[in-house]
């Protein structure tokens, strides 16, 4: 597992639990450097603190918590996909709101995602859009929801 630690491309390891509190830590999982870098930016810009895995293989394999605000995850992701990892996150327990992100927006992946109980966002879409998501699921709250993004 892996935090953002506020340079571009360098992450650090969090010793086995997630950094970040329940009421601002958000999970991505995303293959593609540059779009985790940006998802990290927007989610920063918003008050929260992203947390970010390469693949759901490092995921499942650390120690994750479950109140984190919600999950954004790649829809497909290189082995184990999207909604194969949600699927085995949620046979292990509790799991915070999902947002599913790709860019092969096809009928299928939504109607997954809706029969999962996920939101489903296609690539590209605005960081204003998903930090509007975001604080749909926290209820209106979402900190710095009005900071103009680049």
């Amino acid at each position: 597992m892996r935090t953002y630690d506020a340079r571009p491309r360098r992450r650090t390891m969090a010793g086995g639990t997630m950094q970040g509190t329940a009421s601002n830590a958000v999970v991505i999982v995303e293959d593609d450097a540059s779009m985790t870098q940006a998802l990290a930016r927007i989610l920063r810009l918003g008050g929260l603190v992203p947390v970010l895995y390469e693949s759901a293989e490092a995921l499942l394999g650390a120690a994750a918590r479950t109140d984190a605000v919600c999950l954004i995850i790649d829809v497909q992701l290189p082995g184990i996909d999207g909604f194969a990892l949600r699927r085995r996150l949620a046979a292990k327990g509790a799991l915070p709101p999902t947002i599913f992100i790709t860019a092969f927006d096809e009928p299928e992946a939504r109607a997954q995602a809706a029969a999962a109980g996920a939101m489903f966002v296609a690539k590209p879409f605005s960081g204003r859009l998903l930090l509007q998501t975001i604080r749909g699921m926290r209820g209106g709250t979402l900190r710095n929801a009005d900071t103009p993004l680049p």
